[in-house]
């Protein structure tokens, strides 16, 4: 294969220079189409066959698959293509310009994750794809950081069938072959408001709410107790009060308050079952205060994650960074890709702990470990035949 003129640093300038922020929040929520068709010109330059698909339930956000190979099998490299907003008042280097300083690269996305697509055309440019006697593929997905829109319909469809997938979250190049799941929910107590100085003419939503998160916190305390997984650092299924609001007057009886929260299920819990002991353990304040309660997902629940710890991906992926795979507490695309019945790891450049965050940046010491990773993964399970 001929060189390209791909230039790492001149693929990450570009990549971070195009906005893809997803978000429920209308007024932040942007297509993420320019960077897809970005991506699908470069991978086009590679001799790559490329589809990008509009989703069905998400006009506007679309998926690439970009495939070098027939049949099926093979490796796939994936990630998404959007990012959290960012707070202005918080970066000090403009959040959509590649900032170089002090051996680290500043951009939003960066880590998380567009970046990990300059690396993988990096590693693949300068390769003799010719040579591979099994496919390789990449997945570029929409809205990871809010519905996972894309990674759903990419598991809906079952289009494509690899025997082995990376995701290319910041892992520090740590191997990931298990995570928790995520679930964010409401409760919404809808009362009857009145003048406080006759508070049975009411029903107080705020005195009811009370009532709901007791029985919260005694379900935190049952699943702490209930449940235990000794890969993770925190061993449960946590449950953690996020964010309530109710009433408008010191004066007036509280006529609606509402709660969020969110559950975080292990491997072999799953959010159907958290679910389940969530209403039982609010059953007698609903026939206590017949209805006032409303139980509603903000988002879709997310599965937790867990691969073969014995597979080959995962022995591969250790024995070429040279870190021992480990679960985590966040979560990922990664039970998504999961159900294309490939074994499926989590590994990336870039520290979590930088996610997320303001300034966000990528430690340029990451850069050779990763390249050498992706190309020893490709070379593992595309240029000869796997067990």
């Amino acid at each position: 294969m001929s060189a390209t003129p791909f230039k790492l640093m001149d693929m990450y300038r570009d990549l971070i220079a195009i906005p893809s922020i997803s978000s429920t929040e209308p007024s932040w929520d942007q297509s993420n189409e320019k960077i897809i068709r970005l991506l699908a010109d470069w991978f086009s330059q590679l001799g790559f066959a490329v589809e990008v698909t509009e989703l069905e339930d998400a006009p506007g956000k679309f998926n690439m698959v970009a495939t070098h190979g027939e049949g099926d099998g093979g490796l796939l490299l994936a990630g998404h293509t959007d990012t959290v907003p960012y707070d202005e008042g918080r970066w000090t280097k403009d959040p959509f310009t590649l900032t170089e300083e002090d051996g680290r690269l500043y951009g939003l996305g960066v880590i998380d994750m567009k970046g990990f697509f300059a690396f993988i055309i990096e590693a693949l440019k300068d390769m003799d794809l010719s040579k591979f006697t099994k496919p390789i593929r990449i997945l570029a997905t929409a809205d990871e950081e809010t519905s996972m829109a894309g990674a759903r319909a990419i598991a809906s469809a079952m289009a494509i069938k690899p025997d082995y997938a990376v995701i290319g979250e910041p892992t520090g190049l740590v191997p990931v072959m298990m995570h928790k799941g995520h679930m964010s929910e409401g409760i919404r107590i809808t009362g009857k408001s009145g003048h406080s100085s006759d508070p049975a003419n009411g029903v107080n939503a705020l005195e009811i709410m009370h009532k709901v998160m007791g029985r919260l916190l005694d379900l935190q305390g049952q699943l702490k107790k209930k449940y235990h997984n000794p890969h993770f650092n925190v061993p449960y299924p946590t449950l953690n009060l996020g964010h309530i609001s109710g009433g408008d007057s010191p004066n007036r009886i509280c006529a609606c308050c509402e709660l969020s929260f969110d559950m975080r299920p292990i491997p072999g819990v799953p959010p159907e079952e958290l679910m389940g002991l969530l209403h039982h353990a609010l059953e007698p304040i609903k026939q206590e205060h017949p209805n006032t309660m409303n139980i509603f997902h903000l988002h879709e629940p997310n599965p937790p994650f867990s691969t073969d710890t014995d597979g080959e991906l995962v022995k591969a992926a250790a024995d070429i960074s040279g870190n021992p795979a480990q679960a985590v507490n966040y979560s990922t695309e990664a039970p998504y890709i999961n159900q294309l019945g490939c074994q499926t790891i989590v590994l990336g450049p870039g520290s979590i702990a930088q996610a997320h965050q303001p300034d966000e940046y990528l430690d340029l010491s990451f850069v050779k470990p990763t390249l050498d990773i992706i190309q020893g993964l490709v070379s593992r399970f595309c240029l000869a035949e796997t067990k």
